[in-house]
């Protein structure tokens, strides 16, 4: 069995930024991609701001490499995980055992909207190909295909904890010598459903979302995609840029509280985290940096921030939610954010948590304003935490 499973290489694409070093820019810069609507089309566009990714999908497409005929959600996750296997840098896939994992909740359904719109004025309209790869396992077997990846294909749909779940499933297959190298994240597309679902909870803000503050709002939905891909400790050793972060630590959990709230107390988050550490071997003070979940409702920060001051309480690491700059981004966080962690451990830099104004009275820490650069960062805990209680810590760790 691998003892260690090293990150070869990242990818992601969001509202800040079409690839990593682009996303960088504006996280070191302070460039929010949350807005007006201009791609999306909603009845809310003049109220609810969004997260878009600054592209169209014609231009996704020859980014891409896949037809314009494909879906948003597949567009994104294509060139995300493009870019993961490229800066990886592995010569010969084939001669390794791959898979391809992939996170999302919505699929297809940005083409299928369209679809329905149509066909409901008329039966006879409405192009069938829009609805052909509906469902979500459709998307990770297009961009899967498309990739050349055959051995082992899967879809995670656990809601905002999607990508974080298939990142460290992953892990596990590579850990069990069952697969050598596997590309593991996710991806999610707007929609007017989810937008419309997130509207009907009262949980969306209309101005810019301020995570872990007391005056906080609610959450400005995103879209994009973040890959990494995760190898195994023999291709590691045959890589040419050798990897210096692993993940170290993972662990899901659920509180079964609410099908869309997490538990006041943060029993769900305080169990995904403390049992990521356990698998780390690491203690709460050895953790540098947190990518909180932090999407900047009620309900989920104060979860949130009451897991962490039961866990590392009275010295609390470093901390920002960096959806304050990409939106939530639903099945794509967990990969987006994994991305971001490992960047924090090999730049040696901190986000900031953008908009934070007034700290949060029931908490004892307040998450960073600047960006920080030049520190040591040796191990980065990322939270994802979805509806239904599902909640998933991963930790990264410099090798």
């Amino acid at each position: 069995m691998s003892q260690a499973v090293f990150v070869a290489g990242v990818g992601a694409i969001s509202a800040i930024g079409k690839n990593v070093a682009e996303c960088l820019d504006a996280l070191e810069n302070s460039r929010a991609g949350i807005g007006h609507m201009h791609y999306f089309n909603s009845l809310h566009r003049e109220r609810l701001p969004v997260a878009e990714v600054k592209m169209s999908n014609d231009e996704l497409a020859q980014l891409s490499g896949l037809p314009t005929t494909k879906s948003r959600t597949a567009l994104l996750s294509m060139i995300a995980a493009t870019e993961a296997l490229t800066d990886a840098g592995i010569e010969n896939l084939a001669a390794f055992r791959t898979g391809f994992i992939s996170a999302n909740s919505v699929g297809g359904m940005d083409k299928t909207e369209n679809f329905f719109a149509e066909f409901l004025s008329d039966n006879q309209r409405g192009k069938l190909r829009d609805v052909v790869h509906h469902e979500c396992g459709s998307i990770s077997e297009l961009v899967a295909d498309q990739l050349g990846i055959k051995e082992y294909v899967t879809t995670i749909s656990t809601a905002c904890s999607s990508s974080a779940n298939s990142i460290f499933f992953g892990a596990r297959l590579i850990k069990n010598n069952i697969l050598d190298v596997v590309v593991a994240g996710g991806t999610d597309a707007l929609t007017k459903f989810t937008l419309n679902g997130f509207n009907s909870l009262m949980i969306l803000d209309e101005q810019l979302c301020q995570p872990f503050d007391e005056n906080r709002r609610g959450l400005n939905l995103g879209e994009g995609a973040g890959y990494i891909v995760l190898v195994s400790e023999k291709v590691a050793a045959f890589l040419k840029k050798k990897p210096v972060v692993t993940l170290s630590g993972y662990c899901n959990a659920n509180d079964a509280y609410h099908q869309t709230a997490s538990s006041p107390d943060g029993t769900g988050s305080f169990l995904a985290m403390s049992g990521a550490l356990k698998k780390s071997g690491l203690q709460p003070a050895d953790i540098d940096y947190i990518n909180l979940h932090g999407t900047g409702t009620q309900n989920n920060d104060i979860a949130e921030g009451t897991a962490i001051r039961r866990l590392f309480d009275p010295r609390y690491p470093k901390m920002s939610s960096t959806k304050s700059f990409t939106g939530h981004t639903l099945g794509g966080c967990g990969g987006i954010e994994a991305v971001f962690s490992i960047l924090a451990i090999e730049k040696g830099i901190i986000y900031p948590n953008l908009r934070l104004q007034t700290p949060m009275k029931e908490l004892p820490f307040t998450p960073e304003i600047n960006f920080i650069k030049n520190i040591q960062v040796k191990n980065v805990l990322s939270n994802s935490f979805g509806f239904g209680g599902n909640c998933t810590s991963l930790i990264f760790s410099k090798s």
